[in-house]
């Protein structure tokens, strides 16, 4: 999974030009991207004060991510996220749709905020949007609705970014989401001790092994692990496969195996087309040698994140 952090820094810079961060751009943020690092653009909705104070107006917005693109490059941009409402699902819905085409023809991946109740009917509009953005409030981004989105994301080829993580646990449920990437103000409080802290973190999420052996180093979190013993039972890794539109599609974490009894016994080599998170379309990966379809086992989402989603990260 790749964080995505503001360029503030010569540490932070060095971090991004080595590839082990993003760049997060907004309309408020005036460094320069560093050469060849992954951006993706935010819009200011919420902000670094959580009120929108630095929100330009809509044409103003598209103006600057226009100038972005254009000075950058289409394929390093990772996504833009199209105008929204703060935890307001209908609002996002009406604000960003007059959007989410325009950015496509930016070049662009076009990112949607999820807000709390946007899985009631009509409110995602799923072919419009290449990237599935984790807004909401806390309570909500770290809850099973969100989980389920976020699955139901990737099982339509799409990404998934998750917001505001500030913490090991919460980079965590991000990776367990199966989030391609996620940002926050981490580094912007003190980064000269919290940059090496989130490149450690970082380094044990990409610290998994093969699906042949091995346990992930952070397992599952522990809110998940409470919430979700049917995980263990996992049959079968689905596939995924997709073919992005985008020149540069966004990173698709490792497939891994949390637990030693979820892989399939039939599964012998890694395929590069296995994905995680089990789905309806779930086919027979190329690695596997069973004569039929993997039959992916009921997926239970979690029902009780409240000790981390009332927590100050």
């Amino acid at each position: 999974m790749r964080y995505l952090g503001t360029p503030s820094g010569p540490d932070i810079r060095a971090a991004m030009s080595a590839g082990r961060l993003g760049c997060m751009t907004t309309p408020a943020q005036g460094s320069r991207i560093p050469e060849g690092v992954l951006y993706a653009c935010d819009n200011s909705k919420f902000g670094s004060d959580g009120k929108g104070r630095y929100w330009p107006g809509a044409e103003a917005w598209f103006a600057w991510l226009s100038r972005t693109v254009e000075r950058y490059g289409p394929d390093r941009c990772l996504w833009a996220l199209a105008p929204d409402q703060p935890f307001d699902a209908t609002g996002t819905l009406t604000e960003s749709l007059p959007w989410l085409a325009r950015i496509r023809e930016l070049g662009v991946p076009a990112a949607f905020a999820a807000q709390d109740g946007c899985d009631q009917p009509g409110l995602l509009p799923w072919d419009s949007f290449d990237v599935l953005f984790l807004a909401g409030s806390t309570e909500w981004k770290l809850g099973p609705v969100a989980e389920r989105l976020a699955r139901e994301a990737k099982a339509r080829g799409k990404g998934v970014h998750m917001g505001r993580v500030n913490s090991r646990s919460r980079l965590r449920i991000a990776e367990w989401f199966g989030c391609d990437s996620a940002d926050g103000t981490y580094l912007a409080y003190g980064p000269d001790k919290n940059l090496p802290k989130l490149l450690k973190w970082l380094d044990e999420l990409d610290g998994t092994p093969s699906l042949l052996g091995g346990t992930h180093p952070f397992g599952a979190p522990d809110a998940v692990l409470r919430a979700s013993p049917a995980r263990r039972d996992t049959r079968c890794c689905g596939t995924a496969g997709r073919t992005s539109r985008h020149p540069n599609p966004l990173t698709v974490p490792a497939p891994v195996a949390h637990f030693q009894e979820s892989i399939c016994p039939s599964l012998t080599t890694r395929s590069a087309s296995c994905t995680r998170w089990p789905s309806a379309s779930t086919v027979r990966p190329t690695s596997c040698r069973s004569p039929t379809r993997c039959t992916p086992a009921p997926t239970t989402s979690m029902t009780s994140m409240t000790g981390l989603a009332t927590s100050p990260d």
